[in-house]
């Protein structure tokens, strides 16, 4: 979930390294999440149950992350730069995060989800926490998991010269993601070791793809750790399979534009996404039923092409200063409504004003948090991530 530099009141899209319209939708997306979460307990009235919210914005972050990674990795062809940009792109506020939780769990608790134990945290270090069956501090924090494999498969594929062929990679995730449903009804990886080894691999891989040395040996481990973990110790493996290839199916999109590649792969790869669940053991949710589900992964697809559709028009800066946010909101937003929820109890109950009145101020609150994370943490870590780039750029 990258962001874009930051944008004046209307922004053109055309205008040197701003993508607007991928700020709008990261925006879009992040309140869909947060409605997504607050609405069960603030208003259910008005939470839909014909597509799932939450699901329907993790869709649109993975679209965009798949079309603007890959892209800025070749735009560099650097993969130090690469590296350090995310790291301090990701790390600073996600650290943040998981230390104010911890601060806060005399008054309310982490999740009893947590292991408490080392191999947590080593999961939490790598960020691939979801591919190792544990779960995340924050809720929302499963979704890095499979933002950090992209990174280390692109990676791979960089390295290899492999990195165009998103369209086929994508049919195949989505191929992958019907037999792991069909086969798995667990993960297979279980335990702790798999946390330790896959941090021992992830801490000396950076290392290599940072320094220059073993380069290609450490982006091809990395690469296939990341594929194995995604699919044996995935906490529902065809999603984890599933979630790759729309990714990939972003990236393909992002091939089409720049007629390098074919659109077909797009849909062939919705249409692999939208079966995967038919078949699948591990599909007990009421948002993977078939109605619910294609509608979420139509509206996803929707929202991104009507953004595509717009990228050449000038932004409103409200959307784009959403987008500039997002990441923040994203990790905020789940710790501030368990804070408010401990103080207020359940408000479903409650009679519409106070409903309307606590949504309103959770969203402000939420909203005026993200804003001071962005300019106290993440702006100035994000400059510091260019200077540290640029000054051991190759």
């Amino acid at each position: 979930m990258v962001t874009a530099s930051p944008v004046s009141a209307t922004v053109p899209v055309s205008a040197p390294h701003r993508l607007a319209w991928l700020d709008c939708l990261r925006g879009v997306a992040a309140l869909a999440v947060v409605a997504e979460h607050m609405l069960p307990w603030v208003a259910p009235t008005l939470r839909p149950y014909w597509f799932n919210l939450g699901m329907y914005g993790v869709l649109v972050f993975f679209l965009v992350s798949g079309y603007i990674i890959p892209a800025s990795l070749e735009r560099k062809g650097d993969i130090r730069s690469f590296w350090i940009s995310r790291i301090f792109r990701l790390y600073p506020l996600y650290l943040l995060i998981i230390a104010v939780v911890f601060a806060l769990s005399w008054w309310v608790p982490v999740r009893s989800y947590v292991t408490r134990d080392p191999s947590a945290v080593a999961a939490h270090v790598t960020m691939l926490h979801d591919t190792l069956n544990e779960a995340a501090v924050v809720d929302t924090m499963w979704t890095l998991s499979y933002e950090m494999v992209f990174y280390l498969l692109v990676t791979a594929l960089f390295v290899a010269g492999l990195h165009r062929r998103s369209g086929g990679i994508a049919i195949v995730f989505g191929a992958a993601a019907i037999v792991a449903g069909l086969l798995l009804d667990a993960p297979l990886l279980q335990g702790a070791w798999p946390a330790y080894a896959s941090f021992g691999l992830f801490a000396v891989g950076m290392v290599c793809l940072i320094s220059g040395r073993l380069r290609a040996t450490a982006a091809y481990v990395l690469g296939a750790m990341a594929v194995v973990l995604l699919m044996t110790g995935s906490y529902v493996p065809w999603l984890g399979a599933a979630i790759l290839a729309s990714m990939f199916a972003g990236t393909a999109i992002y091939r089409w534009e720049r007629k390098t590649g074919p659109l077909w792969p797009v849909f062939a790869t919705a249409a692999l996404i939208s079966v995967s669940t038919a078949w699948s053991i591990q599909a007990g949710w009421w948002w993977v039923r078939p109605q619910a589900w294609i509608t979420t992964i139509a509206l996803a697809g929707v929202t991104f092409a009507l953004g595509m559709a717009v990228r050449n028009r000038r932004i409103p800066k409200v959307l784009a200063w959403l987008g500039l946010v997002s990441y923040s909101v994203y990790l905020v937003h789940h710790p501030v409504l368990k804070y408010v929820l401990h103080v207020t109890g359940s408000l479903e109950n409650a009679a519409w004003p106070v409903q309307t009145a606590a949504a309103i101020g959770i969203l402000a609150a939420v909203l005026g948090i993200s804003w001071v994370t962005y300019r106290l943490v993440e702006a100035p870590m994000q400059r510091l991530g260019r200077r540290v780039a640029k000054r051991y750029a190759v």
